[in-house]
């Protein structure tokens, strides 16, 4: 038996030659053709002219004269004066001396430091004010609703309904086949 395929080498020349085929004169030739021709001239319609419209008079009103309003001037609030508060006097420490190593030095507490003291906050009164008196509001009537009807009594036993039977094939009866049947020729 004969050995019918093409070596690798031979694809890119067979796709060359085809896609030197694609672009033939005859295309070339097509376009020249629809370049030359030439389209039918379509007659020019005149432009229609429309008469010149009225242009309507509006009447002028008189500019409104507004009345001009005095700037309104804030008023002037006293800066408040702050206190001034003390300045807290450091004393000055004695240096202290060295002590040996096996012992923890301890500070000498300071004498003659004053706290600084707390400023004076105005009390405010314990009471409110008393609420104006409010005038009572009658209590809206609302409107009657209408009774509502009693919803109509069903009987407990209802028939149950009947569904439709679903149509089915006989199970004699032979399905089409889309496969023809055929013989084979070899032994």
């Amino acid at each position: 038996m004969a050995y019918l395929r093409l070596p690798a080498s031979v694809i890119p020349l067979f796709l060359l030659f085809t896609f030197s085929h694609m672009s033939s004169k005859t295309m070339v030739a097509g376009a020249r053709f629809l370049l030359e021709t030439s389209l039918p001239q379509v007659p020019e319609l005149p432009k229609p002219e429309l008469p010149p419209l009225h242009k309507p008079e509006l009447p002028q009103l008189p500019k409104p004269e507004l009345p001009t309003l005095p700037k309104p001037e804030l008023p002037t609030l006293p800066k408040p004066e702050l206190p001034t508060l003390p300045k807290p006097e450091l004393p000055t420490l004695p240096k202290p001396e060295l002590p040996p190593v096996s012992h923890v030095p301890t500070l000498p507490k300071p004498e003659g430091l004053k706290l600084a003291e707390e400023p004076h906050v105005p009390e405010l009164p314990r009471q409110l004010p008393p609420l104006p008196n409010f005038p009572t509001l009658p209590k809206p009537e609302l409107p009657k609703l209408p009774e509502i009807l009693p919803l109509p009594h069903l009987p407990a036993d209802l028939p149950k309904p009947t569904l439709p039977s679903i149509p089915t094939l006989p199970k004699d009866t032979p399905l089409p086949s889309l496969i023809p049947p055929h013989k084979t020729t070899h032994p």
